[in-house]
């Protein structure tokens, strides 16, 4: 007498929504990157591919489970399920994860806002109003979000500036050199892995020992910026102190006579 031993149908259907789940979730990364759908849509979507991916992943649960006691067909495609569906729910963990080590934020700036104007593209007239943190967030999360001063003058301080937002594939929306007593300043936009956009602006003013750099970065249509814009400023300025240090010790006829430091000092992260 041969016995028939079916395959599961929770392990079919854990394969098959695991399958969907996958470019569900990528397919509207790359539309929201290029720019062919909405944010709105954008999250619509998200939240309907972390769905289909949760749901992949308990069937595959329950479908292993059975497979164990009954000893049906299906192991491969209960595990393909569990992978993909595994696969497609580590993106939300990581922004999970970022929401609960950074407070709700959207802009972040090292001196007031109204000296770092934004350049509002069609589109972001109706941007959300900014969240910002307190002075003591700030300081405990982003050390590092501070004005620089250097002993250099404007110009060269701005054509650091400049490059390095070019190294960075930054998109500059404007551009104004230094001139005179009038600061230099680059807005440009960048954007994140999802597809969402901020705008960075750099600002470089002259003082009585060289010039100084002010930054801000913004989220335009974002309600969490997960850590980004800080992260942004940090990372930039930190450069920005490497790049200068290196122009001086190559170039020691550029720092003015009894200059102590090249550089403001920077605060270690905190961990």
């Amino acid at each position: 007498m041969r016995i028939l031993i079916r395959t599961s149908r929770w392990a079919i259907w854990a394969r098959r929504l695991g399958t969907l789940a996958l470019p569900l979730v990528v397919i509207p990364v790359l539309l929201h990157r290029e720019r062919f759908i909405t944010s709105d849509v954008f999250l619509v979507a998200v939240v309907l591919a972390g769905l289909v991916a949760a749901i992949a992943f308990f069937a595959s649960l329950i479908a292993l489970g059975r497979l164990w006691h009954t000893g049906d067909h299906g192991w491969g495609k209960a595990l393909a399920g569990l992978a993909l569906s595994l696969l497609c729910l580590a993106p939300f963990g990581w922004y999970g994860s970022l929401m609960l080590r950074y407070p709700p934020a959207t802009d972040m700036a090292t001196t007031t806002r109204g000296a770092l104007p934004l350049v509002f593209e069609p589109g972001t007239a109706a941007m959300p109003a900014p969240k910002l943190l307190t002075s003591a967030q700030m300081a405990a999360i982003f050390p590092n979000v501070q004005t620089r001063t250097y002993p250099l003058v404007p110009e060269q301080t701005f054509a650091l500036v400049e490059r390095m937002v070019a190294e960075r594939g930054w998109d500059v929306r404007l551009r104004r050199e230094p001139v005179g007593d009038a600061p230099g300043r680059i807005n440009a936009q960048a954007m994140t892995l999802p597809g969402w956009r901020e705008e960075a602006v750099l600002r470089v003013t002259a003082t009585e020992e060289g010039s100084a750099v002010d930054m801000r970065s913004a989220s335009l249509n974002a309600l969490h910026d997960f850590g980004s814009n800080g992260q942004r400023i940090e990372e930039f300025l930190i450069a920005l102190d490497d790049a200068v240090t290196v122009l001086l010790r190559d170039n020691p006829t550029l720092e003015p006579e009894g200059e102590a430091e090249a550089v403001t000092p920077v605060p270690v992260p905190a961990n």
